[in-house]
């Protein structure tokens, strides 16, 4: 799909409304630790400065109820895109209360202004149509460059372009790229092309899964989702977690993967622990002895040996989903050889955004990997093979 540029946009001295996400992590103490996201807009926020452009720019983060809640403030976000910038960025106290919008009024070409958390606004998650008229009278120009929040259907994602015709809107650079980078992993792999798909949930990948089947040579699963897969087969799982109501699913997705002769690979064995907590007791088991009571928390390390065999040879590696719970150390072990394993591959490698992105972030090797997506439900809705709310306004229909 080609989507309306940017640089096809006669924004010389004009105000321009960038949607961006800059939904990014902070510690307990408000301090960003990870500004992938952020830094990720630069590109585009360059690009209208140096058009001599007055720069407005709307993100969320966190989840908000809809009113002002001084936790998700936007303050740090100001601070840091100050730093990066190298100029003064603005933080309106609203979003389009009454010093927003004098703000906006009064911003000049080369100024930016950040508007405070638009989920402050309760009309943004609900699609409100005066909301996006709001945000629309703002600024000669829409562009969306959240590629993390295109997935929904929001008055600054999607609303909003409803009162911009193709001539003054259009994809942001990062839009633009991650847009074309899963294209061509979807339609144009290098082959072998091996998924790992990791998770908590079988349901939150389901369709990921089968869009991808016909796709992949390999498919590797880990993960809490991959216990509902065992469970299928017969394996006593404990109390791993299970989804139940799709069992069947499961069975289905490993049926389809050998009529289509994908190697479906699950965990041999697990990491399992007597509860949910980092000073559990725990012991290696094989996935079809887990015992009563016990949970599986990581795969082990003869799934971590078989694993790195079947991605000896991949030339296309697509990661979405940790292996483990790898927020508490001592399960993290298997998503960490996992990530190690990827990026010395010689393969084109892909990180699905989310949990994956933080984890490679968290042990250092982000910059060993090919792409790292900043959109994990985005990046997943791709892989389903949907178009996105948030880009479907942006593309050029064919005659």
């Amino acid at each position: 799909m080609e989507l309306l540029n940017i640089k096809n946009l006669n924004l010389a001295g004009k105000k321009v409304f960038i949607r961006c996400d800059f939904n990014v992590p902070m510690d307990e103490f408000g301090n960003i630790s990870d500004d992938r996201r952020i830094r990720s807009a630069l590109a585009t926020i360059n690009y209208c400065l140096d058009q001599n452009c007055a720069v407005i720019l709307a993100s969320h983060a966190g989840r908000p109820k809809g009113e002002f809640d001084a936790k998700y403030t936007l303050a740090p976000i100001a601070k840091r895109l100050n730093q990066l910038l190298k100029r003064e960025v603005v933080l309106a106290k609203d979003v389009v209360g009454e010093d927003a919008l004098q703000k906006a009024q009064n911003l000049s070409a080369g100024e930016v202004l950040l508007l405070e958390n638009i989920r402050f606004e309760a009309g943004e998650t609900k699609n409100d149509e005066a909301l996006s008229k709001k945000l629309a009278a703002m600024a000669d120009f829409y562009v969306n460059d959240a590629f993390g929040v295109s997935h929904r259907a929001h008055a600054s994602v999607e609303g909003i372009t409803k009162f911009f015709d193709n001539e003054h809107k259009a994809a942001g650079f990062l839009l633009q790229k991650e847009i074309e980078f899963f294209g061509k992993l979807i339609d144009k792999p290098m082959r072998p092309f091996t998924a790992i798909v990791g998770g908590s949930k079988v349901s939150g990948k389901l369709e990921a899964l089968v869009h991808l089947l016909p796709r992949v040579d390999k498919m590797l699963i880990g993960g809490g989702m991959a216990f509902t897969f065992l469970k299928y087969l017969g394996y006593d799982i404990g109390a791993s977690l299970v989804e139940d109501d799709l069992l069947e699913d499961a069975g289905r997705i490993m049926e389809e993967a050998k009529k289509l002769g994908v190697k479906f690979y699950l965990p041999v064995d697990v990491i399992a622990a007597d509860q949910f907590k980092e000073d559990a007791v725990i012991k290696i088991v094989t996935a079809q002895e887990i015992p009563s009571g016990w949970m599986g928390l990581d795969i082990g390390p003869a799934t971590v040996r078989l694993y790195r065999e079947a991605l000896n040879d991949a030339q296309t590696i697509l990661w979405n989903g940790p292996m483990g719970v790898y927020e508490m150390e001592r399960f993290a072990r298997g998503s960490s050889k996992i990530a190690n394993y990827v990026a010395d591959s010689y393969a084109t490698t892909v990180v699905g955004g989310g949990d994956t992105a933080d984890l490679v972030q968290r042990i250092g090797l982000d910059n060993e990997m090919t792409f790292i997506s900043t959109g994990g439900g985005a990046s997943l809705e791709l892989l389903e093979g949907k178009i996105l709310p948030g880009v479907l306004p942006l593309i050029i229909k064919e005659d």
